[in-house]
Protein backbone atom coordinates (compact mmCIF):
# COMPACT_ATOMS: atom_id res chain seq x y z
CA UNK A 1 0.00 0.00 0.00
CA UNK A 2 2.80 2.42 0.88
CA UNK A 3 4.58 1.66 -2.40
CA UNK A 4 1.40 2.41 -4.35
CA UNK A 5 1.02 5.69 -2.51
CA UNK A 6 4.60 6.63 -3.26
CA UNK A 7 4.17 5.88 -6.98
CA UNK A 8 0.93 7.80 -7.35
CA UNK A 9 1.25 11.44 -8.39
CA UNK A 10 -0.69 14.03 -6.38
CA UNK A 11 -3.94 15.21 -7.94
CA UNK A 12 -3.95 18.75 -9.27
CA UNK A 13 -7.31 20.56 -9.04
CA UNK A 14 -8.98 20.84 -12.46
CA UNK A 15 -9.50 24.61 -12.10
CA UNK A 16 -5.78 25.13 -11.56
CA UNK A 17 -4.83 22.93 -14.53
CA UNK A 18 -7.26 24.81 -16.76
CA UNK A 19 -6.28 28.31 -15.67
CA UNK A 20 -2.49 27.95 -15.61
CA UNK A 21 -2.01 29.23 -19.21
CA UNK A 22 -4.39 32.18 -18.71
CA UNK A 23 -2.80 33.07 -15.38
CA UNK A 24 0.63 32.97 -16.98
CA UNK A 25 -0.57 35.22 -19.81
CA UNK A 26 -2.02 37.81 -17.42
CA UNK A 27 1.09 37.81 -15.21
CA UNK A 28 3.37 38.08 -18.23
CA UNK A 29 1.45 41.05 -19.63
CA UNK A 30 1.47 42.81 -16.26
CA UNK A 31 5.18 42.06 -15.81
CA UNK A 32 6.15 43.61 -19.14
CA UNK A 33 4.00 46.65 -18.40
CA UNK A 34 5.62 46.98 -14.96
CA UNK A 35 9.11 46.74 -16.49
CA UNK A 36 8.22 49.38 -19.05
CA UNK A 37 6.75 51.65 -16.39
CA UNK A 38 9.87 51.34 -14.25
CA UNK A 39 12.23 51.89 -17.19
CA UNK A 40 10.64 54.70 -19.18
CA UNK A 41 9.06 57.98 -18.16
CA UNK A 42 5.48 58.35 -19.34
CA UNK A 43 5.00 54.61 -19.89
CA UNK A 44 2.79 54.15 -16.82
CA UNK A 45 -0.45 55.74 -17.96
CA UNK A 46 -3.94 54.71 -18.96
CA UNK A 47 -3.47 56.12 -22.45
CA UNK A 48 -0.45 53.87 -23.07
CA UNK A 49 -2.65 50.85 -22.31
CA UNK A 50 -5.42 52.24 -24.53
CA UNK A 51 -2.89 52.83 -27.31
CA UNK A 52 -2.14 49.10 -27.36
CA UNK A 53 -5.82 48.45 -28.08
CA UNK A 54 -6.08 51.29 -30.63
CA UNK A 55 -3.03 50.10 -32.57
CA UNK A 56 -4.03 46.43 -32.50
CA UNK A 57 -7.84 46.44 -32.70
CA UNK A 58 -7.82 44.70 -36.09
CA UNK A 59 -5.31 42.10 -34.87
CA UNK A 60 -7.39 41.37 -31.78
CA UNK A 61 -10.60 40.89 -33.79
CA UNK A 62 -8.87 38.58 -36.27
CA UNK A 63 -7.04 36.71 -33.50
CA UNK A 64 -10.37 35.87 -31.83
CA UNK A 65 -11.48 34.03 -34.96
CA UNK A 66 -8.07 32.40 -35.19
CA UNK A 67 -8.29 31.34 -31.54
CA UNK A 68 -11.63 29.66 -32.15
CA UNK A 69 -10.12 27.70 -35.05
CA UNK A 70 -7.14 26.67 -32.89
CA UNK A 71 -9.53 25.47 -30.16
CA UNK A 72 -11.27 23.42 -32.86
CA UNK A 73 -7.92 21.77 -33.58
CA UNK A 74 -7.26 23.60 -36.87
CA UNK A 75 -5.40 26.68 -38.02
CA UNK A 76 -6.11 29.64 -40.32
CA UNK A 77 -3.18 30.91 -42.39
CA UNK A 78 -5.33 33.21 -44.53
CA UNK A 79 -6.04 35.85 -41.87
CA UNK A 80 -3.74 38.59 -43.13
CA UNK A 81 -4.46 37.99 -46.81
CA UNK A 82 -8.25 37.99 -46.36
CA UNK A 83 -8.02 41.20 -44.31
CA UNK A 84 -5.91 42.80 -47.07
CA UNK A 85 -8.35 41.67 -49.77
CA UNK A 86 -11.40 42.93 -47.86
CA UNK A 87 -9.54 46.16 -47.16
CA UNK A 88 -8.77 46.51 -50.88
CA UNK A 89 -12.40 45.83 -51.83
CA UNK A 90 -13.59 48.44 -49.30
CA UNK A 91 -11.28 51.18 -50.54
CA UNK A 92 -11.84 50.34 -54.20
CA UNK A 93 -15.63 50.44 -53.88
CA UNK A 94 -15.61 53.64 -51.82
CA UNK A 95 -12.92 55.60 -53.69
CA UNK A 96 -12.86 54.31 -57.25
CA UNK A 97 -16.48 53.23 -57.71
CA UNK A 98 -18.21 55.69 -55.37
CA UNK A 99 -20.38 53.00 -53.76
CA UNK A 100 -22.09 54.12 -50.51
CA UNK A 101 -20.60 52.71 -47.30
CA UNK A 102 -23.93 51.13 -46.34
CA UNK A 103 -23.67 48.89 -49.43
CA UNK A 104 -19.95 48.19 -49.05
CA UNK A 105 -20.32 46.70 -45.56
CA UNK A 106 -22.51 43.69 -46.50
CA UNK A 107 -20.41 42.98 -49.59
CA UNK A 108 -17.19 42.84 -47.59
CA UNK A 109 -18.76 40.77 -44.82
CA UNK A 110 -20.07 38.38 -47.48
CA UNK A 111 -16.56 38.00 -48.93
CA UNK A 112 -15.19 37.06 -45.51
CA UNK A 113 -17.96 34.51 -45.03
CA UNK A 114 -17.30 33.01 -48.48
CA UNK A 115 -13.63 32.50 -47.65
CA UNK A 116 -14.62 30.86 -44.36
CA UNK A 117 -17.12 28.59 -46.13
CA UNK A 118 -14.48 27.61 -48.69
CA UNK A 119 -12.00 26.68 -45.98
CA UNK A 120 -14.62 24.80 -43.97
CA UNK A 121 -15.84 22.87 -47.02
CA UNK A 122 -12.35 21.84 -48.13
CA UNK A 123 -11.37 20.75 -44.61
CA UNK A 124 -14.64 19.08 -43.64
CA UNK A 125 -15.93 17.43 -46.79
CA UNK A 126 -12.81 17.12 -48.98
CA UNK A 127 -10.57 16.24 -46.02
CA UNK A 128 -7.89 18.80 -46.83
CA UNK A 129 -5.45 19.54 -44.05
CA UNK A 130 -6.31 22.94 -42.47
CA UNK A 131 -2.78 24.10 -43.24
CA UNK A 132 -3.19 23.43 -46.98
CA UNK A 133 -6.77 24.67 -47.31
CA UNK A 134 -6.15 27.99 -45.58
CA UNK A 135 -2.79 28.43 -47.31
CA UNK A 136 -4.63 28.15 -50.64
CA UNK A 137 -7.09 30.77 -49.38
CA UNK A 138 -4.15 33.00 -48.47
CA UNK A 139 -2.70 32.81 -51.99
CA UNK A 140 -6.10 33.45 -53.61
CA UNK A 141 -6.83 36.49 -51.43
CA UNK A 142 -3.34 37.98 -51.77
CA UNK A 143 -3.31 37.52 -55.53
CA UNK A 144 -6.81 39.00 -55.85
CA UNK A 145 -5.54 42.19 -54.17
CA UNK A 146 -3.22 42.87 -57.11
CA UNK A 147 -5.93 42.09 -59.64
CA UNK A 148 -7.92 44.98 -58.19
CA UNK A 149 -4.98 47.39 -58.02
CA UNK A 150 -1.20 47.36 -57.86
CA UNK A 151 -1.19 50.87 -56.44
CA UNK A 152 -2.17 52.30 -53.08
CA UNK A 153 -5.81 53.34 -52.80
CA UNK A 154 -6.51 56.22 -50.41
CA UNK A 155 -9.88 56.42 -48.67
CA UNK A 156 -11.80 59.62 -49.31
CA UNK A 157 -15.16 58.63 -47.86
CA UNK A 158 -16.23 61.33 -45.33
CA UNK A 159 -18.12 58.89 -43.08
CA UNK A 160 -15.17 56.52 -42.80
CA UNK A 161 -12.80 59.39 -42.12
CA UNK A 162 -15.05 60.72 -39.35
CA UNK A 163 -15.23 57.26 -37.80
CA UNK A 164 -11.45 56.94 -37.94
CA UNK A 165 -10.85 60.16 -35.99
CA UNK A 166 -13.72 59.69 -33.52
CA UNK A 167 -12.51 59.26 -29.93
CA UNK A 168 -14.44 57.87 -26.98
CA UNK A 169 -13.00 60.03 -24.20
CA UNK A 170 -12.72 59.20 -20.51
CA UNK A 171 -12.60 61.86 -17.81
CA UNK A 172 -9.57 60.41 -16.07
CA UNK A 173 -6.50 62.05 -17.61
CA UNK A 174 -8.22 62.68 -20.93
CA UNK A 175 -7.61 59.10 -22.09
CA UNK A 176 -9.53 57.91 -25.14
CA UNK A 177 -10.33 54.85 -27.25
CA UNK A 178 -10.98 54.61 -30.97
CA UNK A 179 -14.05 53.08 -32.59
CA UNK A 180 -12.03 50.03 -33.61
CA UNK A 181 -10.72 49.48 -30.07
CA UNK A 182 -14.21 49.71 -28.56
CA UNK A 183 -15.53 47.26 -31.17
CA UNK A 184 -12.66 44.85 -30.46
CA UNK A 185 -13.36 44.85 -26.70
CA UNK A 186 -17.07 44.26 -27.29
CA UNK A 187 -16.28 41.33 -29.59
CA UNK A 188 -14.00 39.83 -26.91
CA UNK A 189 -16.91 39.85 -24.46
CA UNK A 190 -19.34 38.46 -27.06
CA UNK A 191 -16.95 35.67 -28.07
CA UNK A 192 -16.19 34.74 -24.46
CA UNK A 193 -19.90 34.36 -23.72
CA UNK A 194 -20.50 32.56 -27.01
CA UNK A 195 -17.76 29.98 -26.48
CA UNK A 196 -18.73 29.29 -22.87
CA UNK A 197 -22.52 29.32 -22.88
CA UNK A 198 -23.74 28.33 -26.35
CA UNK A 199 -24.08 24.81 -27.72
CA UNK A 200 -21.93 25.60 -30.75
CA UNK A 201 -19.16 27.00 -28.56
CA UNK A 202 -19.16 23.88 -26.38
CA UNK A 203 -19.17 21.69 -29.47
CA UNK A 204 -16.06 23.50 -30.73
CA UNK A 205 -14.25 22.68 -27.48
CA UNK A 206 -15.44 19.07 -27.66
CA UNK A 207 -14.34 18.56 -31.27
CA UNK A 208 -10.98 20.17 -30.55
CA UNK A 209 -10.48 18.01 -27.48
CA UNK A 210 -11.15 14.77 -29.34
CA UNK A 211 -12.94 14.54 -32.67
CA UNK A 212 -13.37 10.80 -32.26
CA UNK A 213 -15.03 11.21 -28.85
CA UNK A 214 -17.24 13.99 -30.23
CA UNK A 215 -18.41 11.63 -32.98
CA UNK A 216 -19.15 8.89 -30.45
CA UNK A 217 -21.20 11.35 -28.40
CA UNK A 218 -23.29 12.14 -31.46
CA UNK A 219 -22.14 15.74 -31.82
CA UNK A 220 -22.45 17.35 -35.28
CA UNK A 221 -18.72 17.42 -35.98
CA UNK A 222 -18.90 18.45 -39.65
CA UNK A 223 -21.44 21.19 -39.00
CA UNK A 224 -19.34 22.46 -36.09
CA UNK A 225 -16.24 22.73 -38.30
CA UNK A 226 -18.17 24.54 -41.02
CA UNK A 227 -19.55 27.05 -38.52
CA UNK A 228 -16.17 27.62 -36.91
CA UNK A 229 -14.37 28.42 -40.15
CA UNK A 230 -17.29 30.51 -41.42
CA UNK A 231 -17.29 32.63 -38.26
CA UNK A 232 -13.50 32.97 -38.50
CA UNK A 233 -13.91 34.28 -42.05
CA UNK A 234 -16.52 36.76 -40.83
CA UNK A 235 -14.12 37.95 -38.12
CA UNK A 236 -11.45 38.56 -40.76
CA UNK A 237 -13.89 40.74 -42.69
CA UNK A 238 -14.81 42.70 -39.55
CA UNK A 239 -11.12 43.06 -38.73
CA UNK A 240 -10.58 44.52 -42.21
CA UNK A 241 -12.93 47.40 -41.34
CA UNK A 242 -10.96 48.10 -38.16
CA UNK A 243 -7.77 47.96 -40.26
CA UNK A 244 -9.22 50.35 -42.86
CA UNK A 245 -10.20 52.79 -40.12
CA UNK A 246 -6.64 52.60 -38.78
CA UNK A 247 -4.71 53.13 -42.03
CA UNK A 248 -7.34 54.79 -44.31
CA UNK A 249 -5.74 53.16 -47.35
CA UNK A 250 -5.34 49.85 -49.14
CA UNK A 251 -2.34 48.09 -50.67
CA UNK A 252 -1.63 44.52 -51.68
CA UNK A 253 1.01 43.87 -49.02
CA UNK A 254 -1.04 45.21 -46.11
CA UNK A 255 -1.40 42.85 -43.12
CA UNK A 256 1.39 40.62 -44.44
CA UNK A 257 2.24 37.99 -41.82
CA UNK A 258 -0.69 38.97 -39.61
CA UNK A 259 -1.76 35.32 -39.32
CA UNK A 260 1.49 34.61 -37.46
CA UNK A 261 0.83 37.44 -34.99
CA UNK A 262 -2.71 36.11 -34.47
CA UNK A 263 -1.49 32.58 -33.75
CA UNK A 264 1.22 33.94 -31.44
CA UNK A 265 -1.36 36.00 -29.52
CA UNK A 266 -3.60 32.97 -29.08
CA UNK A 267 -0.77 30.71 -27.89
CA UNK A 268 0.68 33.33 -25.53
CA UNK A 269 -2.88 33.83 -24.26
CA UNK A 270 -3.11 30.19 -23.24
CA UNK A 271 -4.71 28.44 -26.21
CA UNK A 272 -3.34 24.93 -26.62
CA UNK A 273 -2.01 24.16 -30.09
CA UNK A 274 -3.46 20.65 -29.78
CA UNK A 275 -7.01 22.02 -29.53
CA UNK A 276 -9.76 21.83 -26.93
CA UNK A 277 -8.42 24.52 -24.56
CA UNK A 278 -8.39 28.30 -24.83
CA UNK A 279 -10.07 31.51 -23.71
CA UNK A 280 -10.83 34.64 -25.69
CA UNK A 281 -9.77 36.80 -22.74
CA UNK A 282 -6.38 35.08 -22.93
CA UNK A 283 -6.02 36.13 -26.56
CA UNK A 284 -6.66 39.73 -25.48
CA UNK A 285 -3.71 39.52 -23.09
CA UNK A 286 -1.63 37.81 -25.78
CA UNK A 287 -2.21 40.74 -28.14
CA UNK A 288 -1.47 43.26 -25.36
CA UNK A 289 1.76 41.45 -24.44
CA UNK A 290 3.09 41.59 -28.00
CA UNK A 291 2.08 45.24 -28.33
CA UNK A 292 3.70 46.23 -25.01
CA UNK A 293 6.95 44.59 -26.11
CA UNK A 294 6.94 46.65 -29.31
CA UNK A 295 6.12 49.80 -27.34
CA UNK A 296 9.01 49.18 -24.95
CA UNK A 297 11.40 48.84 -27.88
CA UNK A 298 10.03 52.10 -29.33
CA UNK A 299 10.53 53.89 -26.00
CA UNK A 300 14.07 52.50 -25.76
CA UNK A 301 14.92 54.08 -29.10
CA UNK A 302 18.16 52.28 -29.98
CA UNK A 303 16.95 48.70 -30.48
CA UNK A 304 15.88 47.34 -33.86
CA UNK A 305 12.15 46.65 -34.17
CA UNK A 306 12.93 43.04 -35.06
CA UNK A 307 13.78 42.44 -31.41
CA UNK A 308 10.03 42.36 -30.81
CA UNK A 309 9.81 39.32 -33.10
CA UNK A 310 12.67 37.62 -31.29
CA UNK A 311 11.12 38.18 -27.86
CA UNK A 312 7.73 36.95 -29.17
CA UNK A 313 9.41 33.80 -30.52
CA UNK A 314 11.00 33.12 -27.13
CA UNK A 315 7.65 33.61 -25.42
CA UNK A 316 6.02 31.21 -27.88
CA UNK A 317 8.62 28.55 -27.11
CA UNK A 318 8.13 29.09 -23.38
CA UNK A 319 4.35 28.77 -23.58
CA UNK A 320 4.52 25.67 -25.78
CA UNK A 321 6.81 24.05 -23.20
CA UNK A 322 4.32 25.01 -20.48
CA UNK A 323 1.50 23.51 -22.55
CA UNK A 324 3.39 20.26 -22.96
CA UNK A 325 3.91 20.13 -19.21
CA UNK A 326 0.19 20.69 -18.60
CA UNK A 327 -0.75 17.96 -21.10
CA UNK A 328 1.67 15.47 -19.49
CA UNK A 329 0.37 16.38 -16.01
CA UNK A 330 -3.22 15.95 -17.17
CA UNK A 331 -2.54 12.53 -18.71
CA UNK A 332 -0.76 11.29 -15.58
CA UNK A 333 -3.64 12.37 -13.34
CA UNK A 334 -6.28 10.53 -15.35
Amino acid sequence: MSKQRQGKLPQVPRAIRTNIPLTMAVLLCMSFFAIGSASFRGFFSLQVVFNQLIDNAYLLIAALGGTMVLILGGIDLSIGAVIAFCNMITCHMLTNLGVPLILVVPVVLGIGVLFGLMHGYLITYKEFQPFIATLAGQFIARGACYIISVDTIIVNNPTLIRLSIFKLRFQQGGAFLSVGAVAALLIVVIFQIFMKYTQLGRNIYAVGGSEQSANLMGLPVKRTKMWAYTIAGLMNAIASFAFTLYVLSAYGTHADGLHLDAVAAAVIGGTLTTGGVGLMVGTLFGVLTQSIIRTMITFQGTLNSWWAKIVTALLLLMFILIQRGIIVMRNRNR
